[in-house]
């Protein structure tokens, strides 16, 4: 593990991400983001030809990866020169609105997570305890309205001194990311600054999201094999970049004997 020399102490507190952090999530939200965009980019070209298939890695890394499912439809969508009108939350799945799209895609998480539950990535909870230990408190958030659920299934609630999921960023009112609000309402209930706290973030819109909030220690988690996002990670203002949350806490706050 890799980054910028750090001169402070160990950070007091953790806020990490849930998707591709602490659940093994990600990739099946990014199938229901490419189910989803696949069927409306086909219907929405001219005669259903000459149109370029969502790229489940790099635009969903760029575009979707730890943002709203509004606002994740309408920035792909942008990008791809498609204006739609907003619709309404209560849209039903299509082409026609965000909202639809956004709808389309929850349609099809529901649908993946019926056939197969998500699961924490083997070193969430171990890594967890030892912080627990360290008296370092942790809190989770997502843009995720299933995100409570699944960290209490995946039972690594208990582990946690909070969370804030979608649900909670809709009733608070608080700005999804790259806005730094999830991350720093996740401080607040940890009683903690944001100087004295680090974020632990896979999507590139949460790097930058703790960057702006002035988080002491941003860390990018890359698990991909080739380590092919660290380049993208520092990029968007990661201060270190890990490959996995157990190498993280002995970099960070060391071994215990």
């Amino acid at each position: 593990m890799s980054g910028r020399p750090r001169s402070f102490p160990p950070p007091r507190g953790v806020v990490l991400d849930t998707d591709g952090v602490l659940l093994d999530s990600a990739a099946v939200h990014a199938a229901a983001w490419k189910s989803a965009f696949d069927v409306c980019l086909a219907e929405l070209a001219r005669d259903g030809e000459g149109w370029v298939p969502f790229d489940a890695d790099a635009e969903y890394r760029r575009f979707v990866d730890g943002r709203s499912r509004h606002d994740g439809a309408e920035a792909f969508l942008t990008a791809r020169g498609i204006r739609l009108p907003p619709g309404e939350p209560g849209d039903p799945p299509g082409c026609g609105t965000v909202w639809a799209v956004a709808a389309r895609k929850e349609a099809a998480f529901r649908e993946a997570l019926a056939a197969e539950p998500v699961t924490a990535f083997e070193d969430a909870a171990p890594a967890l305890a030892a912080l627990r230990s360290r008296r370092v408190p942790c809190a989770a958030v997502s843009a995720s309205r299933h995100a409570r659920a699944l960290i209490s299934a995946a039972g690594l609630d208990k582990v946690l001194a909070a969370v804030v999921d979608g649900e909670a960023a809709a009733r608070l009112g608080l700005a999804g990311k790259p806005d730094p609000a999830l991350f720093l309402h996740a401080a607040g209930l940890l009683g903690i600054r944001p100087g004295d706290a680090a974020v632990v973030e896979d999507a590139l819109a949460g790097v930058r999201a703790a960057r702006r909030g002035g988080f002491g220690l941003v860390v990018g988690l890359d698990r991909s094999p080739d380590r092919h996002a660290a380049g993208l990670l520092y990029g968007a203002g990661a201060d270190l970049v890990a490959p996995d949350l157990s190498t993280l806490v002995r970099t960070v706050w060391g071994e215990r004997g």
